[in-house]
């Protein structure tokens, strides 16, 4: 048996209150995550918990009986990490999630700064692609979540339940390894076919690549010759010299620098984008509190990295 605690903790709110809606505000997290999480409780022990059909909702005779198991595990386990822990909730380590990019090239420069206004500040990282990051988020599974922003509003975050800092601008930049004359070996000169690094269909950054492509007659000449959701790993391909690729300007300082990497294009084909940090309003942890409360406090530009 695969069982969660949350879902245990989930099921007791529940038995307390008898309403989805009043116990997903209790337990900080949506009433369709709410319900997917008794849902699964319910999967996981093999027997219907919950008499849906009632208003308000009941138990049904094996969910009264798992009920004071539940109960009996949950204050247990409570019980225990209180006693094992012997520290203050807003000492523990916060948990972020974070596109794989940021997570590699932003993430550890900007925390450094940040923990200078701040203090010091505990946390676990997680890389992951965007879309996931969202639904981790949006679960009360992480406390943090560092992304790029969407103008564009398809990830639908409710700025109100989550709400946000900016804490970055950085570019998406057209680059080519360099010929022996130090031009862009692929670049819009000319009229030949344009072997092309493209990140893949669903990943965020190649959605902000085809926005900027969209109205450009060039983008008939790209020819997709390599797909990769990570822009680590269009790095490590364009560095080959198999083509040209967009990638955000603080995974490529030094390869820009040292002339490994060129522009491809102008600055007019380059992509702005906005970095956020999200958190979500319905989880009330200390130390998320704390930050935020800190953060509020600091100038916009020492935020920023």
């Amino acid at each position: 048996m695969n069982l969660e605690t949350k879902w245990l903790e989930d099921f007791v709110a529940l038995s307390n209150t008898r309403s989805f809606s009043a116990s997903a505000r209790q337990r900080h997290v949506t009433q369709p995550a709410f319900s997917r999480r008794i849902r699964s409780l319910e999967q996981a022990v093999g027997a219907t918990l919950v008499d849906r059909s009632t208003t308000p909702v009941s138990l049904t005779p094996e969910g009264q009986l798992f009920l004071v198991t539940a109960r009996n595990i949950v204050e247990q386990l409570n019980d225990s990490l209180a006693h094992l822990r012997g520290l203050a909730m807003d000492n523990e380590a916060l948990d972020i999630v974070a596109a794989h990019s940021l997570a590699l090239a932003f993430y550890p420069p900007w925390i450094s700064r940040l923990q200078k206004g701040v203090g010091e500040l505990p946390t676990r990282l997680v890389a992951m692609n965007v879309g996931d990051a969202i639904h981790v988020l949006r679960e009360g599974n992480c406390d943090l979540m560092l992304a790029y922003h969407d103008p564009y509003a398809t990830m639908q975050l409710d700025a109100e339940i989550f709400p946000s800092f900016s804490i970055g601008q950085v570019k998406m930049i057209p680059v080519s390894v360099p010929d022996a004359a130090g031009a862009p070996r692929f670049s819009f000169d000319g009229d030949g076919p344009i072997p092309f690094l493209s990140y893949t269909q669903g990943a965020f950054l190649g959605r902000s690549v085809r926005m900027l492509l969209k109205n450009e007659p060039g983008r008939m000449r790209l020819k997709t010759v390599y797909e990769t959701a990570m822009a680590d790993g269009l790095k490590g391909i364009a560095l080959q010299g198999v083509g040209l690729a967009w990638i955000p300007d603080f995974c490529i300082r030094d390869e820009l620098a040292n002339g490994k990497l060129v522009r491809a294009a102008g600055s007019d084909w380059d992509i702005p984008l906005e970095i956020r940090l999200y958190r979500c309003s319905l989880v009330h942890k200390p130390g998320v509190e704390k930050l935020w409360r800190r953060m509020m406090k600091l100038p916009s530009d020492f935020l920023r990295a």
